[in-house]
């Protein structure tokens, strides 16, 4: 690739990086908040990269250098001499780009002007639900009532504590909606992120006795739990009896099983 496209690539990299990290919050829809130190590093790191290339192809070249390849390439003979730039004395011209090196430009210019969607209903309602970490021991239900809880912690409640605490308390969980055609109720969902968009994973609890709202609505919902199976085993359903349901606005950082804000 020449020198002046290889600096325009690292530049609209490095820029593209801070600007899904730095100066927005794109960088959350493919990676943990943890990570965005990293990306901005990388980002920064990529214009440096590419500022040093322009200033060292804008440096004058040696006229001893010149001459000695001249020198080199009558004294001895050589077709070739020192012209690899041109061609390598095998009728291979390097002096263009190959095609396939300007689809290096795509991610790069996306990350500026068109950032791919976030992670939403369609990607949940064609997974199963994460199954939750076991857990023997659960510490008593707070009084206040509704509870807040997150969808991981209500769906270990429902179906690993023996106490059964949860029945007929009152709680309250965010998420988005996702729909499900064709049966009774929709989901309350989550994406998680272990590390980044490709190892993403959902868990959801089916609301009963609401109507659903459009796909991706992030919603507070409270209620009770939805009875069937046997409560505190794994046959006892992760569903909820809608009391209310409120639209919220969608978290910053999405992607993570959070508490609700209120």
């Amino acid at each position: 690739m020449k020198r002046p496209l290889q600096v325009t690539l690292l530049v609209l990299s490095g820029l593209g990086l801070l600007h899904a990290s730095l100066f927005t919050d794109l960088s959350l829809r493919f990676v943990k908040e943890g990570m965005r130190p990293m990306l901005v590093a990388s980002g920064v790191l990529l214009l440096v990269l590419g500022v040093a290339e322009a200033w060292s192809s804008q440096k004058p070249v040696s006229g001893d250098d010149d001459a000695d390849g001249h020198g080199h390439g009558h004294g001895h003979g050589h077709g070739h001499g020192h012209g690899h730039d041109q061609d390598d004395g095998h009728g291979h011209d390097h002096s263009t780009v190959p095609r396939i090196a300007w689809l290096l430009f795509l991610p790069a210019l996306s990350l500026l002007f068109y950032a791919p969607p976030a992670l939403g209903a369609y990607t949940a309602a064609r997974e199963a639900p994460k199954a939750v970490a076991e857990q023997r021991y659960f510490d008593p239900l707070p009084a206040t009532s509704p509870i807040p809880l997150t969808l991981t912690q209500f769906t270990s409640r429902v179906q690993q504590d023996h106490k059964r605490d949860i029945g007929g308390r009152s709680v309250r969980m965010t998420g988005f909606v996702t729909p499900d055609k064709g049966a009774d109720g929709w989901y309350l969902t989550r994406i998680i992120f272990t590390c980044c968009a490709a190892d993403a994973q959902s868990v959801k609890v089916r609301i009963h006795g609401a109507a659903a709202l459009p796909a991706n609505t992030w919603v507070t919902v409270t209620g009770t739990w939805h009875p069937g199976g046997t409560l505190g085993t794994s046959s006892a359903p992760a569903a909820l009896d809608a009391r209310t349901v409120k639209q919220v606005a969608k978290p910053v950082n999405a992607y993570t099983d959070a508490l609700p804000l209120f």
